[in-house]
């Protein structure tokens, strides 16, 4: 199979603003030895690549690709024999040809060469955009519910911005595990989309001060738990509506980074903090693919009820008009952003 020299991609040269983002000639990615290729089809827009963007999170170099989630079809297999050997990878079925979805930073190229642990194969019955759509959001939702805290039937837990691709996601599974789901969220009409979806009591932040609301709803005890992406915005509020042994499941920055605080702030009430990275959860192959198995029977199932908000072309201003969308509070944002990179 002949390859092109140059590809395209999505690319900053800097940290700043969406107007640092821009689209790049580059060369054909160079493949290491337990890596595979992949020509992308699709690309997931999260909130973590503005991390990325704006230099909360650090990239190694730059120009540096931006996009942390795609999907699209395996080109190039490893060269390593230690890697085609091992039986993690058999059990993976890779092959030239087969469907996977990609989960590492610089996933906005029309071709990117990964480590093999960073590419999962995708089932027949899934969809290429839906694959793109699923994983950040359905691992996140897996991981966190498990390991960070468990959630179970019985609790009570708080998801700020409910409405969103992760909360939906949250939604889904914690009322799988019969927990009493409430949220926040922007607008009446993502408030309904909630509610539809099983949300339990959802708070309009933009009218209702949460806090209040949510002692309310527990009869002044507090939630068990809180999964709050939301960061600056949130975070010591977070503080007030937690019960006593209640835990704050710091999952992301969307307003900014929350200023630091004293560990003396958890006492008060005995509140475990954890800021989980869901990389962390997967590190290993067997980690990988066990939440891996339980996300596609979710996808399967309609557990997960996957959203496509909105499809960008793929070019420089599409990227930068996702970037926008998904770091404006009260948007009509209410599932995923996706960006077209090739042809199946």
């Amino acid at each position: 199979m002949l390859f092109p020299k140059e590809i395209q991609a999505i690319t900053i040269s800097a940290h700043g603003g969406p107007e640092v983002v821009e689209k790049s000639t580059l060369p054909f990615p160079e493949q290491g030895p337990q890596d595979i290729v992949v020509k992308v089809v699709w690309a997931g827009v999260n909130t973590i690549d503005t991390y990325f963007r704006k230099g909360l999170y650090p990239v190694k170099k730059f120009p540096q690709v931006l996009g942390t989630e795609g999907s699209g079809i395996i080109v190039k297999l490893p060269t390593d024999e230690k890697v085609l050997n091992d039986a993690a990878y058999k059990r993976r079925g890779y092959k030239i040809g087969g469907r996977v979805s990609l989960n590492a930073l610089g996933a906005f190229a029309e071709y990117v060469s990964y480590a093999w642990t960073s590419v999962y194969p995708v089932p027949d019955e899934v969809p290429l955009d839906i694959a793109s759509s699923c994983v950040a959001h359905g691992l996140t939702a897996l991981t966190t519910m498990t390991e960070s805290y468990y959630v179970k039937k019985g609790d009570v837990i708080l998801v700020h911005t409910i409405a969103g691709g992760l909360g939906l996601a949250f939604l889904a599974y914690a009322k799988s595990r019969g927990a009493t789901v409430i949220g926040t969220t922007s607008t009446p009409e993502k408030a309904e989309l909630a509610k539809s979806l099983g949300a339990d009591h959802v708070i309009l932040y933009t009218k209702e001060n949460t806090v209040q609301r949510v002692l309310e709803l527990t009869n002044g005890e507090g939630v068990h738990a809180v999964f709050d992406g939301v960061g600056k915005d949130t975070f010591l509020p977070n503080f007030d509506l937690l019960r006593r042994k209640g835990t704050l499941v710091a999952i992301g920055n969307a307003s900014g980074a929350p200023d630091p605080i004293s560990p003396l702030k958890l006492s008060a009430k005995n509140i475990t903090l954890i800021r989980p990275s869901v990389f962390g959860y997967i590190v290993t192959p067997d980690e990988a693919d066990y939440y891996l198995g339980e996300l596609w029977q979710a996808i399967r199932s309609g557990l997960f009820k996957i959203r496509i908000h909105r499809v960008f072309p793929f070019t420089a201003e599409g990227v930068r008009e996702a970037h926008q969308e998904i770091n404006t509070p009260g948007s009509s944002l209410t599932g995923k952003l996706l960006i077209k990179i090739s042809e199946e």
